[in-house]
């Protein structure tokens, strides 16, 4: 299925290529006009594959960067991102995709003020007749373009084709060399040794602690038990410490205050999936503070009580109150319900909730229109 959204006034040349219209285009990125020649200085971040992504992640991570990127006063501003406020956000199901479009987006948000002198001193942004809400694409693939060492995205056949994404993308790649130049000398007239070195201390300080911070997972009980997770790990060369402050290297240990949480470090997630033990929904990945509730209210729940959950709350958040309920209760003769109030959720969001706790391996029926019971 093909989307097309844009506006943009283009024409196709016989090879295909993408050519914008108007008098004052500025000269793009061919032998005839290579005039500046220029190794592609990437930024260095944590980078993700080099690979690219499907057009629906752009889309979302550009939704994200329009609805919260810096705006800076009229006399100051060059780069204008469209006066749009407040966008919907694609719906992307997969949680790695999503996982990996808010990434995108954080980062274009960091490097906004960069990304926008490439853009105006390599004269793309001021050459192309490129709409201005367009623009929170343009930078959010920037971003990412300049990650991959400008070179071409992979596997840009798969998934659902977005028009929007796919001319921009053709106009990046046809600037690449006076967009990598671009960068390179903002390098230099920074004198930076790396990239990074341009953000402000405080953005750098919360980096360095993010790093450090571990990676919190829950035993989803419903699907397995402690013991056989624990035995996995072990099976996959993990070795279990017994404190968090002993974490280092390919380790894991029990968090103090919740039984069913297993702590990790932060850098260990390819390890954790290769184990399929997150795919198969058996370890769950959510912050702590999100796992203190279910496990409050199950310690003192009694063997003949049900849960009524209501406000605001995840699919994981249910699926780890039913996955202690069930532990705790194993024996009994009529396990305790959960009943989840949906009444102000939308059709979309219900089926959000619906899919997720299927997944997790609790068992759900609706009552009325107004709650779900699991």
């Amino acid at each position: 299925m093909v989307k097309n959204k844009s506006n943009r006034t283009s024409k196709l040349k016989k090879d295909g290529s993408l050519v914008p219209s108007g008098k004052d285009q500025a000269p793009v990125d061919d032998p005839a006009h290579r005039d500046i020649p220029a190794a592609p200085h990437t930024l260095q971040t944590n980078g993700h594959s080099q690979l690219g992504f499907p057009d629906k992640v752009y889309t979302l991570a550009s939704a994200i960067f329009q609805n919260n990127h810096l705006e800076k006063p009229s006399a100051q501003r060059v780069v204008n991102y469209g006066k749009k406020r407040g966008l919907p956000l694609p719906k992307v199901k997969d949680a790695e995709l999503q996982r990996a479009a808010y990434e995108l987006a954080f980062n274009t948000l960091k490097y906004q003020e960069l990304l926008e002198d490439i853009m105006i001193d390599s004269r793309f942004y001021l050459g192309l007749p490129i709409p201005e809400d367009e623009m929170g694409l343009v930078a959010v693939m920037l971003y990412d373009f300049q990650d991959r060492k400008f070179l071409p995205r992979e596997h840009i056949g798969e998934g659902e084709i977005i028009q929007d994404v796919r001319d921009v993308e053709n106009l990046l790649f046809r600037f690449k060399t006076k967009l990598a130049a671009s960068l390179a000398r903002c390098r230099i007239k920074h004198n930076l040794l790396s990239i990074e070195c341009i953000l402000p201390e405080s953005v750098k300080t919360k980096q360095e602690r993010s790093s450090s911070l571990p990676l919190y997972t829950w035993v989803n009980t419903l699907k397995t038990s402690i013991d056989e997770v624990q035995c996995v790990l072990r099976s996959a060369g993990f070795l279990q410490v017994k404190s968090i402050e002993q974490l280092e290297g390919q380790t894991f240990c029990k968090d103090p205050h919740c039984g069913d949480i297993l702590v990790f470090p932060t850098q260990l997630k390819a390890q954790l999936s290769s184990t399929k033990l997150l795919s198969d929904h058996k370890l769950i990945i959510q912050d702590k503070s999100c796992s203190l509730g279910p496990n409050a209210v199950c310690s003192v729940l009694p063997e003949d009580g049900d849960v009524l959950m209501v406000g605001c709350f995840s699919g994981l958040s249910v699926s780890h109150t039913a996955s202690l309920i069930a532990e705790k209760q194993a024996n009994a003769t009529n396990l305790p319900t959960v009943y989840v109030c949906v009444s102000d959720c939308t059709d979309s969001q219900r089926e959000d909730l619906q899919r997720v706790v299927s997944a997790m391996g609790c068992k759900s029926k609706h009552k009325l229109d107004v709650s779900m019971i699991l």
